[in-house]
């Protein structure tokens, strides 16, 4: 079946979803594809006013009718409630979720930035030179991009199991790849499928902050940058596989979008916000095999 039939199959019923972390960048264009598909999209972000503005920016567009805002923040577990409550008493179901919602987890020197070549020879950020790892923004970055991921999927259970073919695309990273996760007894365990769990992946993630905290990612192997980021899109990936294989009435993969122009990635990279989302908008409209990772439209290995 073609790639468009498959489409317009799925479209043939009135579709929602909802995308975290969408009032900006490769979330924003997300809405935008999605909705000038048809699908009723829920538009959200931590911050209100951000999210009212972003609506703003997209009245008068032909597709402005598919989509409504709704505050949500993926830390808070209540606002997390509040979301479901609207979904369910205005729409009934959930088709589509889409985690998007992520952050670095370490705080870049701007002054630096503007001082050195940020670039390496292979054209990549030298995050090792910009950046510090503080303990607390490391935590809150695994708690947005892991656990944030994972509240907003067993919160929208019930209501994506009335969908005839729910669909969760968790928006992932190659920084996530196992090949990056270089604590051999972490590596270890996200690898073996057979004793990978949720307690499990707790684990890892309770051990790596302790590290972070004491100041001894190097000395216990952990990576030497970006290592929050890594560790949660790692955990990110794990968790796509474990939730695949207990709960296959459920389509879902993770997918990294290239190296996209936004704000985290410091407008850096050869990709637009509009190449970047297509692949994620893909993974949402068509029927793939669950349990996946993708590098853009190629299945790639975790």
């Amino acid at each position: 079946m073609a790639i468009r039939e498959e489409e317009s199959n799925f479209l043939a019923t009135q579709r929602y979803a909802i995308v975290t972390g969408s009032n900006q960048g490769i979330g924003l264009e997300i809405c935008k594809q999605l909705a000038s598909k048809g699908v009723l999209v829920v538009l959200t972000a931590r911050d209100e006013e951000k999210g009212k503005a972003a609506m703003k920016t997209l009245e008068g567009c032909s597709f402005f009718k598919h989509l409504v805002f709704h505050q949500l923040d993926v830390l808070d577990p209540s606002s997390i409630s509040s979301l479901a409550d609207f979904v369910k008493s205005e729409y009934g179901k959930l088709d589509i979720l889409v985690n998007n919602a992520g952050i670095l987890g370490l705080s870049v020197d701007t002054n630096a930035i503007e001082a050195l070549a940020i670039r390496d020879d292979s054209g990549y950020i030298k995050w090792g030179e910009i950046s510090s790892q503080p303990h607390n923004l490391g935590e809150k970055g695994i708690q947005t991009n892991y656990y944030g991921a994972k509240r907003m999927t067993e919160a929208f259970m019930p209501l994506l199991s009335l969908s005839d073919s729910p669909r969760i695309v968790n928006v992932s990273s190659s920084s996530g790849k196992l090949k990056f996760v270089i604590n051999e007894w972490a590596c270890n365990i996200l690898n073996d499928t057979k004793a990978l769990s949720k307690e499990r992946i707790d684990e890892i993630l309770e051990v790596f902050l302790k590290d972070l905290k004491e100041g001894s990612l190097e000395l216990k192997n952990w990576p030497s940058f970006l290592s929050a980021y890594t560790l949660s899109k790692a955990a990110m990936n794990a968790y796509t596989r474990l939730f695949a294989e207990k709960h296959p009435n459920y389509i879902i993969n993770s997918v990294c979008p290239g190296w996209v122009k936004t704000n985290l990635s410091l407008f850096t990279g050869p990709l637009n916000v509009e190449e970047g989302a297509r692949s994620v908008v893909r993974l949402a409209l068509l029927p793939e095999h669950s349990g996946l990772f993708f590098y853009r439209d190629e299945v790639t290995s975790f």
